[in-house]
């Protein structure tokens, strides 16, 4: 029997897949292992644990796993590679493929074939491949540059919008929301608490402008509605790339989404649907949630 070992290596956690020809013997999640996040100490740690509770719920040994595919970002950078590939010749049996997280995540919603996947949790981006297999991507230049419609982006966002809201006199019920999050009394305490180096975690507040435009606080609906739209902006670049590569221009290639926000938060996937079929409106877009770690499975199946 063979078997295939799937990973999915995040920033703040790690999801494992052990399986067979037809189906998935353990499921698991650990710490993170990449090396640019966290230490080698606590890496190794990670990585151990984690493999040694898939032994133990598929009753099988990791040195009998004929291929691995790991899915990480950061593939170019030999501080993360290096660490992956002298792990798994430790501890994994047969070989290893590494690739980055968009191409796992492409091939959990198109198994190896042309499509577009939008990408928004913590970070955001958007891949896409073509039919000849050539991979193009619009955003994901971090925080500073770029993640549109990310966790971090909406939350500095609010603060922003909630800001103007008052300098411009209208009311809002994300301001006070804001302030009860973080347990802070004014609006000049949040000046000195959004100011602070280092910054603290926007992304909290993405849970609190959700929940306010969800009441109806136009603030918070324009925030999310925003993120919509730059995010639609990008989609639009890769489906240009990728139908300007294809001989028939009219080729549309198929929408898949994958990540928190987008899982969370349907006003923006909805709204980057609505936007696309303005001009698109032939769009087909794949339902539910794309796992990325089933694009990591089908490529170490495939080799």
């Amino acid at each position: 029997m063979a078997l295939y070992l799937a990973v999915d290596l995040g920033g703040t956690k790690t999801e494992y897949v052990l399986a067979d020809e037809t189906q998935e013997l353990a499921r698991v999640r650990g710490g993170t292992i990449k090396r640019m996040r966290t230490d080698a100490t606590t890496a190794e740690e990670n990585f151990v644990q984690a493999i040694h509770e898939i032994e133990r719920r598929s009753g099988v040994s990791v040195r009998d796993v004929s291929r691995s595919c790991v899915g990480a970002a950061g593939v170019t950078v030999a501080l993360v590679t290096d660490w992956i590939r002298k792990r798994f010749a430790e501890h994994v049996g047969g070989t290893l493929i590494l690739v980055g997280d968009v191409e796992i995540a492409l091939d959990g919603a198109f198994f190896g074939g042309p499509g577009v996947l939008v990408m928004a949790g913590t970070g955001s981006n958007v891949a896409g491949r073509t039919k000849e297999g050539k991979l193009t991507t619009a955003g994901g230049w971090g925080p500073a540059l770029s993640d549109q419609g990310s966790g971090a982006r909406i939350g500095q966002q609010a603060l922003r919008d909630a800001a103007l809201a008052l300098d411009e006199e209208r009311s809002t019920t994300l301001l006070p929301a804001i302030l009860k999050l973080w347990n802070l009394k004014n609006f000049d305490e949040l000046v000195a608490f959004a100011n602070q180096n280092p910054p603290p975690d926007f992304t909290k507040l993405a849970p609190v402008v959700v929940a306010c435009a969800e009441a109806g606080d136009a603030v918070a609906q324009g925030v999310l509605r925003r993120e919509a739209e730059e995010l639609a902006h990008l989609t639009r670049i890769v489906i240009e790339r990728l139908r300007r590569a294809d001989s028939h221009s009219e080729w549309l290639p198929d929408l898949a989404f994958t990540g928190s926000i987008l899982e969370h938060v349907p006003s923006i996937r909805e709204g980057i649907v609505e936007i696309l079929r303005q001009e698109l409106p032939n769009l087909k877009v794949v339902p539910g949630m794309v796992d990325p770690i089933l694009g990591a499975l089908w490529r170490a199946r495939h080799g």
